[in-house]
């Protein structure tokens, strides 16, 4: 499946022409074969004429120009009709007549604002047939010239459609592509937020405690912490450099929670049900374990704060809490901090509240379903 895959995507990267010349050279060639003369395309109803020259030519004309008929759809098309002329007046009625359907076709769907003067000049053209036709004695009727004609019509306008529903998927692929770089530049945006929010408020609680110490050892302990805090911020800005890859390696909880006990937060972790599995799901309940910590660090500095996570197959749900926090950070608002992993969540398909609990803290809750990346979907398949 995969060779076959290579071999449609070299074909793919070929030039058009190159693509095209199988379909031109096959119809040329089985329409010189003598099983296939006189059993074509005939308007008119003259005689039958058996194969000369003057019919390789008419054959040529229908169905090798058919190779540039994407790159130069108008050229194609006039040399095709030219071929069908012929191949109608002199009563070849070869299979190459096939090819002026092909031709009109890709000229409907590939020639923009110039179509309707092409399409008048076809118009015109199948007219002086028709009159060329009466008068080298055509047997058919006024009718019969008119339902060919208006099935070529018909040719035309599928070419149209499938002009009009091309130009619609690209435009619905360029919207996507316009929502999605949008919604990456938010998203990095966020992380960036999370990231320095976070660690410079870290660095700011150990600087500001730093003044108090005046035991050199936790000095220099709050120092190698304030250390510590801005190494790992420089890591995880470096990290998102790496922010369109999903598979990206998420940091674990333990270490951001011993960064904000370093910071003078006492925290407690309990995890419960299986092992972090890694991908989206991961990285957005790390973003809220680590956004419920920032402003732990920053509105209830020193008070108990806990961590709960619970996990299974289906989903990852969270709940930090911390004492003494009371109303003093907004859930809503247009900023970038709850609100915004009050959308990363809800992006997931998850759910997310955050404010005062009952014993007067404050309280963030989310639940996450899991979502299997494309490189574990790969591994488990």
């Amino acid at each position: 499946m995969n060779r076959w895959h290579e071999m449609r995507d070299r074909w793919r990267r070929l030039d058009v022409i190159v693509r095209d010349v199988p379909l031109a050279g096959a119809l040329a060639a089985v329409s010189l074969l003598p099983a296939a003369h006189g059993v074509g395309t005939m308007v008119g109803g003259l005689p039958h004429r058996p194969f000369d020259l003057l019919a390789l030519a008419a054959v040529a004309l229908q169905t090798l120009p058919l190779a540039i008929r994407r790159r130069l759809p108008i050229l194609s098309v006039a040399l095709v009709f030219v071929g069908f002329f012929i191949d109608q007046a002199q009563g070849y009625h070869s299979l190459a007549g096939t090819g002026l359907a092909i031709a009109i076709l890709s000229s409907g769907a590939r020639l923009g604002r110039r179509r309707w003067i092409v399409g008048a000049l076809l118009t015109g053209g199948y007219v002086v047939l028709v009159v060329t036709l009466v008068g080298l004695g055509a047997t058919e009727t006024p009718l019969d010239f008119v339902t060919f004609y208006l099935t070529l019509v018909g040719v035309w306008l599928v070419g149209e459609w499938w002009r009009y529903t091309r130009a619609i998927d690209a435009e619905r692929r360029r919207l996507i592509a316009e929502r999605t770089r949008e919604a990456e530049r938010a998203r990095i945006a966020r992380d960036m937020h999370d990231v320095v929010t976070h660690h410079v408020t870290a660095m700011v609680v150990q600087a500001e405690a730093a003044h108090y110490i005046t035991d050199p050892e936790r000095m220099s302990a709050s120092l190698d912490g304030i250390s510590a805090t801005g190494r790992s911020a420089i890591s995880d800005l470096r990290g998102l450099l790496d922010l369109l890859n999903p598979d990206r390696a998420v940091p674990t909880l333990h270490a951001l929670v011993d960064q904000t006990r370093r910071a003078g937060q006492p925290v407690h972790l309990t995890e419960s049900g299986g092992a972090a599995t890694g991908g989206e799901t991961e990285y957005v309940a790390y973003r809220v374990v680590q956004e419920s910590l920032t402003n732990a660090l920053k509105y209830a500095h020193g008070a108990d704060t806990v961590v709960r996570v619970e996990r299974d197959a289906k989903r990852v749900a969270l709940r930090i809490t911390t004492d003494g926090m009371g109303s003093s950070v907004s859930s809503g608002g247009s900023g970038r901090g709850l609100p915004g992993i009050r959308d990363r969540v809800a992006a997931l398909g998850g759910t997310f509240e955050a404010g005062p609990d009952s014993a007067g803290g404050f309280a963030v809750s989310a639940e996450i379903p899991v979502h299997i990346t494309s490189r574990e979907s790969q591994l488990h398949g």
